[in-house]
């Protein structure tokens, strides 16, 4: 079953949801996981203690909103927009990445985060209780 988690960056938060990939669950028990935003055009990315390689669940062109592990850099990716090798209508990461999940919030939330940013990734529920 799909695990909600709470997004938060210094101005906004937003929820998103982990799917139930090997990769997700890996994702899952490292938070709650700080960390300084990196941006490349219009996705976050950042190092999170998680290692994993490539699965079935791998893309090289991602959907608006789809959250991913991109193992070259052991990052947690949120795309929320083109990236600087984007084409068209097309969001390219840098290399392929694993789908993990997908924001459910407004995206244009993430706009406002910038390099240097704290961002903190925290179990929705735990949050809730």
């Amino acid at each position: 079953m799909p695990k909600k988690i709470k997004i938060t960056t210094p101005k906004k938060s937003i929820d998103a949801e982990l799917t139930d990939s090997k990769t997700a669950s890996l994702i899952l028990k490292a938070l709650p996981i700080e960390a300084k935003v990196n941006r490349w055009g219009d996705e976050i990315y950042f190092k999170i203690p998680v290692d994993s390689l490539l699965d079935d669940t791998a893309k090289e062109v991602v959907e608006m909103g789809e959250i991913g592990y991109w193992p070259t850099g052991n990052a947690f990716c949120i795309f929320f927009g083109p990236t600087p090798i984007s084409s068209g209508n097309d969001i390219v990461p840098a290399s392929a990445v694993n789908i993990v999940g997908k924001v459910l919030g407004d995206l244009n939330a993430l706009k406002e985060a910038f390099d240097g940013d704290k961002i903190r990734l925290d179990i929705l529920d735990k949050i809730e209780k």
